[in-house]
Order: C-alpha cells, then sequence, then structure tokens
C-alpha cells in the first residue's frame, strides 16, 4: 500500500472534508491493484466508536468488499501478555473518597466535610492524567516551587493520597493504556507487522496518543492520517509555534508538537487523497484569520493577498440573535428548511441549553434531532425515580417528596396503576389540607378515618401498607455500609415500581434508560465494598453524580437528516449543511475548568496538559467544521441575564473581513449578516401573535339569590376591599388550592401563638402565682415544640414572644383587675332577618367585669387595624360587639359589652381598641344592614380589588380576575351573571 521509506509516514486532510469518507476514498485509491483479500489484511485503528460506526455505514453502503479490520484503541491489548488489568474508574473514586474523607476529619481547616467527594473527583482526574502522561508523584513533589504557601502545602497533602494509592498490579484506565502502548511500540520496533497499519482521526493531545501514531508512522506499511491539517499556513508560522505557554490554544499546534517528536517538517506532511477541499478559498481565509496572538500582523500583510471574500464566504451565514430564544427559533427554521429541501444538517455546539431550545422549536413541526449527546440518565425518567428513593432515604419523608415518588411515572407501574393514581389524588387533597410536614405510617391511619367521616371510600389497606412499609419508612440517614446502602435501595426502588399488586419491579429496568440505570446500580453495587461507611445524604449525592455521567438515546425516534453534535461528534461526522452554534466566549469556546490543585506553569513544568489544550482542541473542531460547503455561524447578542462575548475565533473572522476593504472584506461580512436576518425576521414573523385585547376589570352581578347569605366576621372585611373575592369563594364555590408543604407563614405562627395564649392565660387562672414572664415562655416553648417543626423558626417566633412577653403579662395583670376571663375561641352566630343573613364569628377570647360588662380581645401576630381602619374598613371587633349584645356566643347571654380590643403582639406590643364610642352597637347593627342592603341590590356588582389597602397586596383570586391585563386605574366593567 506504501512505498518503503526511512520516514515516518503523516498524511492530512484539509479543513472541511468528510473524514470518514476521504479516510475510505484514500484506501481504495491505494488498494487498486490488490487482490480482494488484501483489503482484510488492512488494520483501521480509530479512536471512537462513532468513527467506527461511520465508517462501517460507509462500507455498507458498496460496492461489495472484504471488511478491514477496524480497531478501536483501546482495543489493541489482544495478543499482548503482561498487562495488568485496569482498576474501574468507580472503585478508585471510592478509594479515594475515603482517604480523602480521613484526612478532612484530621484536620478540619483543609476542606469542609461536604466537599469531599469533589476532591476525591477532581484528585482521580488529576492522577488518571498524570498516569496517562507519564508523570509520577516524585515528579509532582518535586516540582520548583519558589513561594512555598500554604495552599500548595495542602495540595500536596491531597496529592499525596493518590500517590499511595498507586499500585502497578491495578493501574489506572489511563495508566494500562500507556502500558499498551508503549508495549506495541516495543514489540513493533522488533517484529513489525508487514500487513498496512493505518491509524486515523487523532490529534495526538494526549501522551498515549502520541507513543502510538509515532510507532505506526514508522512501521514499514503504517500510517497517520490528521483530520484538519491547514495546508495554507505559512512555514514560519508553523516555526513560531513551539511555546506551549503562547501557542497551545492555536488549531494546528498538536500537529507541530507531533511533527517535532517525529523530527518532521510542515513539507513531509502529505495529502491523503487529491480531491480538494468544500471551500478552499475560505479555508485561506480561516487560516489567517486564526493565526496565533503573537503574529497576528500578518493579517496587514497577507490579507491583501486573499482572494476575494465575497465568492469565499459566500456560502457562510452570520446569525447575530438578540437573545438565545431568537437564535434557537432560527436555527430549527433553518434545519425544518433543510429537510424540506432534502438536505443532511447538523448542529455542532457544545452548549446544550441551545440544543435544548432547539429541539423544543423543532418538535412544533414533530421533528426530533437526532442527538448524538442523548438524554443524561439522571434527566431520564429511572435516573428521576432512583434519586428521589435516595433522597426519601436521605432526608426526612416530606408531602412534596412523597407525592414527588408516588406520581412518578415509574412507581406501582405494575396492576393497578390506575387505581393507584386516584388513591395517590385523594391523598395528596388530604394532605394539602390536613398532612403534617413529615407524614408517618399513622399519618395514612387518618387519612382512612377522615375519608370514612367524609362517607368516602378510603384507599384498600393493601395499598396504604405498601406506602408505608416502602417510602414513609425509607428515612436512614446514619452512616452505614455502602454495600448495605444499594441493595437496600435496590430493593426499595423495585417494591416502588411494582406496587402495591405487583410482585416484581415494575417498568423500572426496562428499555434504554432502564437498562443503562441498572448498569450504574449494578456496578456501584459491585464496587460498594471500596466506598466504606456513607450518610444517607453522601450516598444520595454519589448516585446522582454517577447518573448524570451516563446518557441515553433512543436510535429508533430520530429524523434520519437532523443532526445535534458536539465538537468531538463532528469531527468524524459529514452533512450538507453545518451550523455551529453558540459561538459565544464561555460556551464555545468553554472556559478552562478551574483546577484546585496546579496552575499553568506548575503543569507545564511537570509535563502535565495546560488548559489551554481543550481550547486548542476547540480552535481546531471550529476550523474543521467552518471549512464545510455550507455554513452557519450563530450567537446571541445577550443571555438571559448579561451582554454576551462573541466567540474569539467570530470576533478574528469579523475584524479581518471588516479590515480588507480592497478585498471585499465589509461588503462579503453585510451579506453574511443580511442573510442571518432573513432567517431571524423569519423566526420573529413566527413568533408574532395578533394582539389580543386585555381583559377588563371585572364586577360581576350574580342573580340575588345565589349570592352569599352567610359569612364570617372575618370576611366583612374582604367583602368591602376586594368583593371579587367573596364572588369567587362563595357564589362560583372556588377554594384556593392548600399548599402542599406545610409552610411556617403568617398564618401558622397566628394559630401557634394563639394557642400559647391560651394555655397560658386558662393556667394563670388556675393558678395566679403563673402568670409570670417566665410561664409565658416556658409555654411557649412547649407548644413551639410540638406544633413546630422547623428549628430555624421556633427560634425565631419564641425570640418575638419574647421581645413581648413582658409587655403581655404586665398588661394581663391589667386586664385581670379589670374583668375575669369568660370563654376562649367562643363560636357566635347572628341572624338577621332583614335582609335575610347570618353573621358567624369566633372570639379569641371573652372576659367578664364585675357589672356583668363584656371585654372581647382578639390577638393580632401582625399589625392591628386602626381605629379609622375598623370603622371603615376591619369591622371584626365592632360586629363581635354587636353579637356579644345580642346573645350571639355560645354558653353567654346577651349583655352590654364594656370594651373591644386587639392586642397586637408584633414588634413591642399594642393595644388597639375598637372604636364603641364613635360606633355603637346599634349604629354598627345598622351600617351592617345597610351593607348587605346594598349587596341585595341586582345592580351592584363584585368589583375586584375595589378598595385594598395597598397596591402590592396579593389575593387569592387575582388571577381568575386576571389582575395584571387591567390595574387600579381602570373603571371597573360590570357584567351581569346568569
Amino acid at each position: 500500500m506504501f512505498d518503503p521509506g526511512d520516514r515516518s509516514r503523516l498524511f492530512a486532510l484539509p479543513p472541511g472534508a468528510d473524514f470518514p469518507a476521504e479516510l475510505l476514498a484514500g484506501i481504495e485509491t491505494r488498494m487498486q491493484g490488490q487482490p480482494p483479500e488484501a483489503w482484510a489484511r488492512v488494520l483501521l485503528i480509530v479512536n471512537t466508536r462513532r468513527m467506527a460506526r461511520r465508517l462501517r455505514d460507509l462500507f455498507d453502503a458498496g460496492p461489495p468488499r472484504l471488511l478491514p479490520q477496524i480497531r478501536l484503541i483501546s482495543d489493541l491489548d489482544t495478543g499482548l501478555t503482561g498487562l495488568p488489568p485496569a482498576i474501574p474508574p468507580l472503585r478508585r473514586r471510592l478509594q479515594l473518597a475515603q482517604l480523602v474523607a480521613k484526612l478532612v476529619e484530621a484536620q478540619p481547616d483543609l476542606a469542609p466535610r461536604a466537599a469531599v467527594y469533589d476532591l476525591a473527583d477532581s484528585l482521580a482526574d488529576l492522577f488518571a492524567e498524570m498516569q496517562g502522561e507519564g508523570v509520577s508523584p516524585e515528579t509532582i513533589a518535586g516540582l520548583d516551587v519558589s513561594d512555598l504557601s500554604g495552599h500548595w502545602a495542602r495540595a500536596q497533602k491531597f496529592i499525596s493520597i493518590a500517590g499511595a494509592l498507586a499500585d502497578p498490579e491495578a493501574p489506572e484506565a489511563e495508566a494500562r493504556q500507556r502500558l499498551m502502548a508503549e508495549a506495541l511500540a516495543a514489540q513493533w520496533e522488533t517484529a513489525p507487522p508487514e500487513t498496512p497499519v493505518i491509524l486515523a482521526g487523532s490529534t495526538g493531545s494526549r501522551g498515549m496518543m502520541q507513543i502510538l501514531m509515532r510507532a505506526v508512522a514508522r512501521l514499514p506499511q503504517g500510517a497517520v492520517v490528521l483530520p484538519g491539517y491547514d495546508w495554507d499556513l505559512p512555514g514560519a508560522v508553523w516555526q513560531g509555534m513551539g511555546d506551549a505557554l503562547s501557542t497551545e490554544d492555536h488549531p494546528q499546534y498538536r500537529f507541530k508538537a507531533l511533527m517535532d517528536q517525529m523530527d518532521l517538517a510542515p513539507g513531509d506532511i502529505r495529502r491523503w487523497t487529491d480531491a480538494p477541499p468544500p471551500a478552499p478559498e475560505r479555508n485561506r481565509v480561516l487560516s489567517l484569520a486564526m493565526r496565533p496572538a503573537p503574529v497576528t500582523d500578518a493579517w496587514l500583510s497577507e490579507g491583501p493577498s486573499l482572494p476575494d471574500l465575497g465568492p469565499a464566504m459566500q456560502d457562510v451565514t452570520l446569525v447575530e440573535a438578540s437573545d438565545p430564544r431568537e437564535e434557537a427559533l432560527a436555527i430549527a427554521m433553518r434545519l425544518r428548511q433543510a429537510v424540506e429541501d432534502g438536505q443532511s444538517a447538523a448542529l455542532i455546539t457544545p452548549d446544550r441549553m441551545l440544543t435544548r431550545q432547539v429541539e423544543a422549536a423543532l418538535d412544533r413541526w414533530n421533528i426530533v434531532a437526532d442527538d448524538s449527546a442523548g438524554q443524561p440518565l439522571h434527566l431520564a425518567p429511572p435516573g428521576r425515580f432512583l434519586r428521589q428513593l435516595a433522597d426519601l432515604v436521605a432526608q426526612p419523608v416530606t408531602p412534596e417528596s412523597l407525592l414527588a415518588v408516588l406520581k412518578h411515572p415509574l412507581c406501582h407501574s405494575g396492576p393497578g396503576r390506575a387505581s393507584h393514581l386516584i388513591y395517590t389524588r385523594d391523598l395528596e387533597l388530604w394532605l394539602r389540607r390536613n398532612g403534617p410536614p413529615h407524614p408517618a405510617p399513622e399519618t395514612l391511619d387518618r387519612f382512612a378515618r377522615d375519608m370514612v367521616d367524609r362517607k368516602r371510600t378510603p384507599p384498600p389497606e393493601t395499598w396504604r401498607s405498601w406506602v408505608a412499609e416502602t417510602l414513609l419508612t425509607a428515612h436512614a440517614p446514619d452512616p452505614a455500609p455502602l454495600t448495605d446502602r444499594i441493595a437496600a435501595l435496590r430493593a426499595l426502588a423495585d417494591r416502588a415500581a411494582a406496587g402495591a399488586e405487583g410482585s416484581d419491579s415494575g417498568q423500572l429496568w426496562e428499555q434504554n434508560a432502564g437498562q443503562e440505570a441498572e448498569k450504574v446500580i449494578d456496578a456501584l453495587a459491585l464496587h460498594a465494598d471500596a466506598g466504606g461507611d456513607m450518610s444517607g445524604r453522601d450516598a444520595a449525592d454519589l448516585l446522582a453524580a454517577l447518573l448524570q455521567r451516563e446518557t441515553v438515546r433512543d436510535r429508533d425516534k430520530p429524523h434520519p437528516g437532523v443532526m445535534i453534535w458536539g465538537t468531538l461528534e463532528a469531527r468524524v461526522q459529514g452533512a450538507d449543511l453545518l451550523i455551529l452554534g453558540g459561538l459565544n466566549e464561555g460556551s464555545w469556546p468553554e472556559p478552562a475548568r478551574p483546577d484546585p490543585w496546579l496552575n499553568r506553569a506548575l503543569r507545564h513544568q511537570a509535563g502535565l496538559l495546560l488548559p489551554e489544550r481543550r481550547i486548542g482542541l476547540a480552535a481546531h473542531d471550529f476550523q474543521q467544521a467552518a471549512g464545510a460547503r455550507e455554513v452557519w455561524l450563530t450567537r446571541a447578542r445577550r443571555s438571559s441575564d448579561a451582554e454576551t462575548v462573541p466567540s474569539r475565533w467570530v470576533n478574528r473572522l469579523v475584524n479581518l473581513m471588516g479590515g480588507l476593504p480592497g478585498r471585499g472584506g465589509p461588503e462579503a461580512l453585510a451579506a453574511m449578516r443580511a442573510r442571518g436576518q432573513v432567517w431571524l425576521g423569519r423566526a420573529k414573523a413566527l413568533e408574532r401573535a395578533p394582539r389580543i385585547a386585555p381583559a377588563p376589570r371585572p364586577s360581576p352581578r350574580p342573580p340575588v339569590e345565589v349570592r352569599p347569605d352567610q359569612l364570617s366576621v372575618t370576611r366583612i372585611k374582604t367583602l368591602i376591599r376586594d368583593p371579587y373575592a367573596i364572588y369567587a369563594r362563595h357564589v362560583l364555590k372556588l377554594r384556593p388550592l392548600d399548599p402542599l408543604m406545610t409552610e411556617p407563614d403568617a398564618l401558622l405562627r397566628g394559630t401557634v401563638i394563639h394557642k400559647v395564649l391560651e394555655d397560658f392565660i386558662k393556667g394563670s387562672c388556675a393558678d395566679p402565682s403563673q402568670l409570670s414572664t417566665e410561664a409565658l415562655m416556658c409555654r411557649a416553648e412547649e407548644v413551639l415544640e410540638q406544633e413546630v417543626p422547623w428549628a430555624a423558626e421556633r427560634r425565631l417566633w419564641r425570640a418575638r414572644l419574647a421581645r413581648v412577653a413582658e409587655w403581655f403579662v404586665t398588661g394581663e395583670r391589667t386586664r385581670r383587675s379589670l374583668a375575669q376571663p369568660e370563654a376562649f375561641e367562643v363560636f357566635g352566630e347572628a341572624v338577621i332577618e332583614e335582609p335575610p343573613f347570618t353573621l358567624t364569628g369566633e372570639a379569641d377570647r371573652i372576659d367578664r367585669d364585675g357589672l356583668g360588662r363584656y371585654v372581647i380581645y382578639d390577638y393580632k401576630t401582625g399589625r392591628p387595624p386602626t381605629g379609622k381602619e375598623q370603622r371603615l374598613f376591619d369591622k371584626q371587633l365592632l360586629l363581635e360587639a354587636a353579637m356579644a349584645t345580642k346573645g350571639g356566643f355560645r354558653g353567654l347571654e346577651a349583655g352590654p359589652v364594656a370594651r373591644a380590643v386587639f392586642l397586637g403582639l408584633g414588634g413591642s406590643g399594642k393595644e388597639e381598641p375598637a372604636p364603641l364610642d364613635d360606633s355603637p352597637v346599634d349604629q354598627v347593627w345598622e351600617e351592617f344592614r345597610n351593607l348587605l342592603r346594598a349587596w341585595r341590590d341586582p345592580a351592584q356588582g363584585y368589583t375586584s380589588r375595589r378598595m385594598l389597602q395597598k397596591d402590592s397586596d396579593v389575593g387569592d383570586y387575582d388571577q381568575l380576575a386576571r389582575y395584571g391585563e387591567w390595574d387600579m386605574s381602570d373603571d371597573p366593567e360590570p357584567e351581569d351573571m346568569t
């Protein structure tokens, strides 16, 4: 296949070439005249499974011939002896985590306990890189550090842990690959194969790969084929790329480093095929634009020699959208057009948020893109289900976490799922209204009894027992062996997926996602003995991290002509249209990953990879893709929260073209942007919606006979300030859905404080010696412990009560000298004959003095209403006083009311009496009757937000009233309801 020679054979293909197709074409040219069986003797070494699959697809497309041996680099150890098996990465990480945890426990100032697993992962990555690049722990320990800072001393302690785990009999995967490459190189040095060996598609960015590439290139019939080699780069530039610290971010730096190791010059690199690249003139422009930063002065000298930029860039479109949504929609529309035209099209981007937005936009046309990255396993249904169950083990069960599991599509996925969903709905409604913050097995017994009391059929005992025994008893946060934890989690997942009537694991481990999740669980179970003891929280975090590293793809769903690739996948694929999306700094290229152990200089000194390596590879991917036949370059000028910075490569290209008016650069750039504006205009037109008139401010007028004829005293204020809320609740019978989680809100605080004060006053009445601040706070401690399960809120509410405790006790002594407590939380009712109406209420406390007069008290944990507010709006105490004079309170005869007082417990405490002198009870009753008569008028509408105290006040029914489409300055629009 190759002519004999004593020089290493390095071939290359230009940017923009369809690498697998051209690779096959080059082999075909060199195999002409060979017998058919010669194809089967060719060994083709590739670095990714995707390239192997693409080559196989190209061979399958014909013509008929024998298939060469296509091997992955990781599969080249066949026949090699003496190579120990690699230790699984998961086992190494678990071992490291244990050692890091012990070091952190011994020296807590080194790092927080929560950072143990992140540190273990980072150390594992560093150690794997060290072994892959042939850097020993002794080299790291011997680095020349002039500033022996505390950080370096701490880093050395952690790095020494990784070195202590080094075991020649159980090397890391990267170390084993390096050993394999060295063994093959040594074997081929003494007994080289005589059959063709071709290594293709690698840039040689890793030390192990460089060893293998040098060995293959020296074989009698060996060759290395490089992707995306820049034939237009002058020799002087090649010579200047010797310093990694300043030029490693250039797309061609890796090839220069490889040539130096093989003692080759740029002129020694030969073309693999004679086929021209899809856009040779554009490649010249890109080559000049991508020059290393120190030599960009070549733009001035070499720019005028470029070809006319109009034809060179005529198939390039520059899309500069206003935001990511507009960018995604423009891309989706172009992909849809490609489907219409029968083109194959691919979006290439490392920005996963952009790909999700594009997929969502394509969904409106029922186009499913073939996303090479697939879906992260931790977001797939089995992954979410396992994470939710692990969280149940790690932290106390809440209504939210319980229902999240019960509603999951994989929960109770065996027989009887329809009934399970009905039972879950009933349980949710009950938990919203009555549920405790942390449900327990006995909670389900209360639920069943309440269902019976409401004359409804409760869920069967089998279902309740399944929920209680499977989910409500899963909490086990204390440290336990990881082996036991994984076994228990597997059993919990099986029981939860099977349901109350199933005997297997339901649909949990079925389909691609379930099978991948099961592999993760099996691998974790296999190596769990290396994890030692873990808390429930640590085990849940570990599981989430492992699931997040895996992806799931559905090969049967996607459209065959619409692809989404990461930059790595794009190297080995080809399409009629390539869209390079998300071209902003921080996205493409991605920022260098922070290294907590070694800075750039120390990495370079040790022989490790520099952060710029990733940027250089991303630059090579950009140059390779931008040389395709038709290309889109897209970016968003603004992200969700700030202005963006264009990718450095787009910036270079734009600046180069804008500075070459003699070569038509500004005109070509304007044409690129104009082509992009066409699609941005189409995207805006697609999103443009006809204007819909906003809803008016509602003021419904229902028939008089359906208007409420019974309200509580606390609802009268709502009737005056926001009548629409009364209409929605009492006419439409709509109730706000209770929150799923019991929150420590103002309502609960009021309930708890009321109970504290009621118990304290009752106790002090029975034993006057208990009328003290200490007794009040002692009772508060008991009630808060019983009723408030949140430690932080208990402390906060206790502190607030402590601020007013002395004020309240002092005032209580005065109140006792005037009257004695008669009733607590007493229900009252008053029936009005004209117009017919029933007024109800519940007084917090009613005292009676020596003259038989009542004193009514109401506790307010917030600010009590002023006297003026009570006269006009908040008539609660005034109406309760009127009810007392009519004998409306249960167990109390009619009698006069001496005083009615709000006891404000906020701040430092305040008493706010009701204005009974200005508003006698007879006047209160007459004003109330007039109010009722007004609401019996058919022309009176229930206006939304009629007289709210503040515009910022939020009502339960504002969304129903479509508040926001109108504001308080709009006149209400009455509407007769039938």
